[in-house]
């Protein structure tokens, strides 16, 4: 099974590149994150040259069904982010699952 990355592995991976403080670069991942949240938060669409995108998309309400009793069901309109690699992104990690 594949390990998971989370905050508290890029900060070290930050500390360990650029040398700052565990906190600095705690604080850094942090402010990235935020930036990135409050930038969708508005609708904004967020592009990482050579990683992805993430927009928000809005979706309509609609007619849906409850599995479970198979009864109608009215889905409610909502805001969803999505996200699309980046070329460079799905070479990389194709050619990573062929090693």
């Amino acid at each position: 099974m594949a390990e998971t990355v989370t905050r508290a592995d890029l900060c070290e991976a930050v500390h360990e590149e650029l040398g700052l403080s565990r906190q600095e670069c705690s604080n850094l991942v942090e402010r990235t994150l935020d930036l990135i949240v409050d930038s969708l938060e508005r609708g904004e669409t967020v592009k990482l040259s050579g990683f992805g995108v993430f927009q928000v998309r809005e979706k309509r309400a609609r007619m849906g069904r409850n599995p479970k009793t198979g009864a109608p069901a009215t889905i409610t309109p909502r805001r969803v982010i999505s996200f699309r690699a980046s070329q460079i992104m799905k070479t990389k990690v194709d050619g990573a699952a062929a090693e």
